[in-house]
């Protein structure tokens, strides 16, 4: 990977890193317990696919082999991009926010799902994406989606109130989910294509 790429992934990672260290911190300060804060954390889709962002750009400003593949980018890119639209169309505003917490929701919900699009668009090479792939991309929000209200039904406690079957009943959290999924699907498909032009115009060159 160029010099510049690995720059670029360098600045993202240490958003990622930062963020999820910010949110660490507030947690912690509130429970005392690293084990505690570590639970509380990793039961969110955001902290999580941070987490991914964290490790595979990290990996990419290392130089390491394997992390800059296309369809590797580009998966991560889909979930974040998640990421940023559900908390807009969802969760924006639901609660005021001030210090870490407020550091954390800029770092992890908007900075983030913004700049690994930036970088996939001008970084990753393009044209080797497959029509398969969105479907090996959603097994991670899928397989999240079964974690979280797993552990919704143990704790009594939903992570995200578009998943809250207390509240809102078992069929609006399957509607819920079958609108995301759907949404993600067809972006996941949208990205293909895009990548299989931009290939396409990169080779006539």
């Amino acid at each position: 990977m160029a010099g510049w790429a690995r720059v670029f992934a360098a600045v993202i990672a240490a958003l990622a890193w930062f963020g999820l260290v910010v949110q660490f911190g507030v947690l912690f300060a509130e429970s005392g317990s690293v084990m505690a804060s570590l639970g509380a954390m990793l039961v969110y889709f955001t902290i999580t696919t941070n987490l991914i962002v964290a490790m595979l750009f990290l990996g990419m400003a290392l130089g390491l082999r394997g992390f800059d593949r296309p369809m590797v980018v580009a998966g991560t890119m889909l979930a974040i991009v998640l990421v940023g639209v559900v908390y807009h169309l969802l969760l924006r505003g639901l609660k005021e926010l001030s210090g870490g917490s407020a550091v954390v929701d800029v770092l992890l919900h908007q900075a983030t799902p913004v700049v690994v699009p930036v970088f996939w668009m001008i970084f990753v090479r393009k044209g080797a994406l497959r029509l398969v792939d969105p479907l090996l991309w959603a097994i991670y929000p899928l397989g999240y989606l079964v974690y979280a209200l797993v552990w919704g039904g143990m704790h009594g406690r939903y992570p995200y109130p578009f998943l809250n079957v207390g509240q809102i009943g078992w069929g609006r959290v399957w509607l819920n989910a079958a609108l995301i999924a759907a949404g993600f699907m067809v972006v996941g498909w949208g990205v293909v294509v895009l990548d299989r032009r931009l290939g396409r115009i990169g080779a006539e060159r």
